[in-house]
């Protein structure tokens, strides 16, 4: 089991989340957060260099097991990325999953996901 971490631009959640469904992986959790990378832009205000500001951007958790990997991470990557390649498309992190629970079956292991 693995848990797929992608964090996306906004713009492009409606297209992440369609492709994921139309590879049937329907089990995702969204969180709005802030962040940069890259595209980070130092300002410089009366000669001191001031930090970037934060990017709103949408963080995708997948918990999946092992043979939905590669089918999560290419679809992710498919939708996610613009037609240009632009700095700041995102990032896909992927985690080992110790274990799942479902609370209300008390199911574990990949038959929880």
């Amino acid at each position: 089991m693995k848990l797929i971490t992608a964090i996306i631009q906004p713009d492009r959640l409606d297209h992440v989340r369609e492709a994921l469904i139309q590879a049937d992986i329907t089990r995702i959790t969204v969180s709005r957060v802030t962040g940069h990378g890259r595209q980070e832009d130092i300002d410089i205000y009366r000669g001191q260099k001031i930090a970037p500001n934060l990017i709103p951007k949408i963080r995708l958790d997948i918990a999946v097991n092992n043979e939905f990997v590669e089918i999560t991470v290419d679809t992710i990557i498919n939708a996610a990325s613009h037609d240009v390649g632009e700095i700041g498309d995102g990032k896909i992190f992927i985690t080992p999953l110790e274990e799942c629970i479902r609370i209300r079956t008390r199911e574990r292991g990949g038959k929880a996901i």
